[in-house]
């Protein structure tokens, strides 16, 4: 029977305060990607929602993990759903995926579209950005042309490698959570995002894609609180149900990324979930383990 796979890893790598906790105390910043890579199958680059990247650090990226059974999932930049709000945004979506996307070739995975908790569900809006997004890489090179003058550090428009693009939105505004948008991402073959925020925002598990994605910010404190091991059971739960065939279901890839940075519980976390999820039967690939990071899991 055949299952769906599972990544599972961290929102981000370039935290200061997981020295000592997560990286050895003697291991260079320049190494932590490195070796973030080696304990995880999956990592969420959130620094593309902050600012345009260049083709020699998504080159870099990519020569510092594993060649095989590593993704990365990128998040869609902040100028995009939170200045442009979505409109009159195709210049800006050539910046984003010719500032280097395409060098990651075979190791792209989804992109996660964050929207802002003001912003209102707009059908017409969201449905126009949708039919722009790419959803392989000669569609990724055909964006990527819609590029100007902002990439300052260069522009890549060629794709290292032909690959299939997902796309994912996490939603936090209620107007959201209904049967209009999940339809409407279902017909664009795009997943519903997920995501425990603590009760602060609204919560849903609606599949709508044949991938889901995950992001898990803490169950009782926004980016602070961990997961307890009931908790991370009950996740590794659903990975299985959600991967499986044989649940009657179908089978689909799942990434989870812990973005409860804040006390270093996400890379415990995510290691955790990681074993948890191997012992119910999932396929991780890589089967992304770590035993030498989880002596140091802070107290909860």
């Amino acid at each position: 029977m055949k299952h769906g796979r599972a990544y599972i890893g961290i929102s981000g790598y370039e935290y200061k305060r997981w020295r000592d906790r997560f990286y050895p105390n003697a291991l260079p910043a320049r190494r932590w990607l490195e070796y973030a890579s080696r304990c995880f199958n999956s990592i969420e680059i959130n620094g593309t929602f902050y600012s345009l990247k260049s083709p020699s650090v998504f080159e870099r990226w990519r020569s510092e993990v594993p060649k095989r059974d590593f993704i990365f999932a990128l998040k869609g930049g902040q100028f995009i759903t939170h200045n442009l709000k979505l409109r009159r945004c195709e210049v800006a979506l050539g910046n984003f995926f010719a500032s280097g996307v395409l060098a990651l070739g075979k190791l792209t995975g989804p992109v996660l579209w964050q929207l802002p908790a003001t912003y209102r569900f707009d059908a017409e809006r969201m449905e126009q950005f949708m039919k722009l997004l790419p959803r392989n890489a000669h569609e990724m090179e055909t964006v990527a042309s819609w590029h100007d003058h902002r990439l300052k550090r260069g522009a890549l428009m060629e794709a290292a490698a032909p690959v299939r693009l997902r796309h994912a939105f996490e939603v936090r505004h209620p107007s959201y959570f209904h049967d209009e948008f999940y339809d409407l991402l279902r017909r664009h073959r795009c997943a519903f995002v997920i995501a425990d925020t603590a009760g602060r925002f609204p919560y849903a598990e609606e599949i709508t894609a044949d991938f889901v994605y995950v992001r898990l910010h803490g169950s009782q404190q926004l980016y602070v609180s961990g997961y307890t091991e009931a908790e991370l059971s009950d996740w590794a739960v659903k990975l299985r149900q959600w991967t499986s065939a044989d649940l009657g279901g179908k089978p689909r890839d799942v990434y989870v990324y812990f973005d409860n940075d804040a006390k270093v519980h996400a890379p415990h976390d995510a290691l955790r979930l990681t074993e948890l999820a191997i012992s119910a039967g999932v396929a991780v690939p890589g089967k992304a383990q770590s035993a030498g990071t989880v002596s140091k899991r802070p107290k909860r």
